[in-house]
């Protein structure tokens, strides 16, 4: 268990951790931008992003996995938790600028551990920058390992063919919608025991970020799913379709699954008038890697996952599975 989150006092007076409030989301994006474009050198921090959305969507998904920091009566910093079943992961954790070096990012880490011990996940996660001995430190503390690199990956898309047993949730009937999430958690659990994407592919769906392609094969079982995001106001923003998630069912044609799980999403991509198609590949699933480089996909963002215990989790070779945890 994690140290009750109070207050205690630091370089900045004392510095208070609350849940995060509709009213505060404007302030909290405005951080968000400035502090990543701080870090990474943008000539105009406020815009870095562009129309791409982390906090409100964050929020809306699950308001109490949603954390402020406060000083002088200000937010001061933000951080998110995730629940993907056994998996949990958090981010982004942003603080103002001005307040970095202060201790508040380690007060925001506080909540979300106790959210994985009240939600018990077996393995924990999070995505950072793999040059930054600063990060690196911070999250070891928690008991996080750096292990491979992370690539979000990038292709120009146009018009995808079609697939054969290709499914949108969006467009189920809502009394199919509850067996359909049945077999994504089947599917998921068959990657890796009790993985379940269900807080995605609501989401997604409920806030109207994108969709959720289902991909079915001969049998009743999935052959593969994928949880995308499109457009501005997700998480992808502008021209941009983001595969948050996507898996296939593993075993022995797990290669060409994963390969016609790629086809759907350049077919949604082009649907939705996306012309860019984003995704992340853990470098621990190298066949899954190769796959996306020989059809063109291409780096734009490299960081590494850091992993609590210091386990692969589900990043192996035989693992074809697309994730995000920015």
């Amino acid at each position: 268990m994690t140290p009750p989150a109070g207050q205690r006092k630091s370089g900045t007076g004392p510095v208070s951790i609350r849940p995060l409030a509709e009213a505060d989301l404007d302030r909290a994006d405005e951080i968000f931008r400035i502090a990543f474009g701080r870090f990474l050198g943008a000539p105009e921090p406020k815009t870095f992003f562009g129309t791409a959305d982390y906090v409100r969507t964050r929020w809306a998904a699950d308001p109490q996995a949603a954390f402020a920091a406060t000083a002088a009566g200000e937010v001061a910093g933000t951080n998110f938790a995730a629940n993907w079943g056994s998996v949990g992961y958090f981010g982004p954790l942003t603080v103002r600028p001005d307040l970095w070096d202060q201790g508040i990012g380690q007060r925001l880490m506080e909540p979300v551990m106790d959210c994985f011990s009240t939600w018990e996940n077996r393995h924990l996660g999070l995505f950072t920058f793999s040059h930054s001995p600063k990060h690196l430190e911070l999250y070891r503390r928690y008991g996080f390992w750096p292990r491979f690199l992370t690539a979000i990956m990038k292709k120009q898309v146009t018009d995808g063919a079609t697939v054969p047993g290709r499914v949108l949730y969006s467009q189920l009937p809502a009394t199919e919608q509850p067996d359909a999430l049945s077999l994504c958690h089947a599917l998921t659990g068959a990657v890796y025991e009790g993985l379940n994407l269900e807080r995605e592919i609501v989401a997604t769906h409920t806030q109207g970020l994108g969709d959720t392609i289902l991909l079915h094969g001969a049998g009743s079982d999935l052959d593969g799913l994928a949880v995308c995001h499109c457009g501005a106001g997700s998480e992808a923003g502008e021209d941009v379709c983001l595969i948050k998630f996507g898996a296939v069912r593993p075993g022995p044609e797990a290669a060409n699954r994963f390969e016609r799980l790629l086809d759907t999403c350049e077919q949604l991509a082009p649907e939705h008038r996306m012309g860019q198609l984003d995704a992340g590949m853990n470098l621990g699933r190298p066949h899954a890697y190769q796959r996306m480089i020989h059809r063109g996909f291409r780096t734009w963002l490299q960081g590494v996952t850091m992993h609590k215990p210091n386990e692969p989790g589900y990043s192996h070779p035989d693992a074809y599975i697309i994730d995000d945890w920015r």
